[in-house]
């Protein structure tokens, strides 16, 4: 496997992103977008321990992605100012994930702002995730399809992207934009064709921007414990249909499938992901 350093830029324009990241599809770190944001300042654990503590928030463990009831559900609740000391204390897996802080905490909105740097912000969805050093987020794509502007506070977080074309070579498992594989431990005794897949890789500090291309793939190591926000904006109508279809096959074909199979579905994704990964393996050979 092949993992190349994502370029990092400083106050890129609104027309040179466009023509050189945003239509090309090629990631970028921005070191500077969010320079304006009070959020960067304001933000801290204790800042949002005090004021946002009692809030109860969902918690995803190891076990998200295990086949039965539970399959991709959140399983523990618990006051957001223990969750803070939890992740802030050492290593843990407990994230909060896809969760839209502003929901319940509106004011926030005004530390936040859509950048200039492009259009068709997707304001509805705002999403926050919040993990402990070691957590991580498996490999997988955004299911609605979206360009993501990743943004993280306070600490540091390795991020991995591959493009679509990567897909068969990652044994993407099939109904759903998942991948079970480790991209910064690749076992390649058990998913050979990892060897021949090309990646990107960078570390996002405090106030750094990822621009995650609709559609890419990505993988998260929570370095430290911190916290990110993740804007979305369209791309194109297209790619809009794909994602809801993604979201039509996940709920009613991989969830209903999982609801009557449990194991022996997710048994049948992993082979299905194995053959064809091998016939990717044999056109690249």
């Amino acid at each position: 496997m092949k993992l190349i350093p994502i370029e990092r830029r400083s106050n890129l324009m609104r027309e040179e992103f466009i023509k050189n990241y945003l239509k090309p599809q090629r990631p970028v770190v921005f070191t500077d977008l969010t320079k304006d944001w009070p959020a960067t300042q304001k933000w801290t654990f204790e800042f949002l321990k005090h004021q946002y503590g009692n809030l109860e928030v969902p918690i995803v463990g190891p076990d998200y992605h295990q086949p039965g009831p539970g399959y991709m559900k959140s399983h523990i609740k618990m006051k957001f100012g223990a969750y803070l000391d939890l992740i802030q204390k050492g290593q843990t897996e407990y994230r909060i994930f896809l969760w839209n802080i502003f929901d319940h905490a509106r004011e926030l909105i005004h530390d936040v702002s859509n950048p200039t740097i492009c259009d068709g912000w997707i304001d509805k969805y705002p999403f926050m995730f919040f993990g402990g050093a070691g957590a991580v987020t498996s490999l997988h794509y955004d299911i609605d399809c979206s360009h993501v502007f990743h943004t993280h506070f306070l600490t540091r977080k390795h991020i991995v992207l591959f493009d679509q074309k990567q897909s068969p070579l990652l044994y993407q498992h099939p109904y759903t934009v998942q991948s079970h594989v480790n991209p910064l431990k690749p076992d390649y005794d058990g998913f050979p064709a990892l060897q021949k897949a090309v990646g990107y890789e960078t570390i996002l500090y405090h106030g750094e921007t990822l621009f995650i291309p609709a559609l890419w793939w990505h993988y998260i190591v929570y370095m430290d414990s911190g916290f990110s926000i993740s804007l979305r904006s369209r791309d194109s109508v297209i790619t809009q249909a794909k994602g809801l279809w993604n979201i039509a096959r996940h709920f009613v074909v991989d969830k209903g499938m999982n609801t009557v199979m449990g194991p022996r579905w997710k048994t049948w994704k992993e082979v299905q992901a194995h053959k064809r990964a091998a016939e990717a393996l044999k056109e690249v050979a």
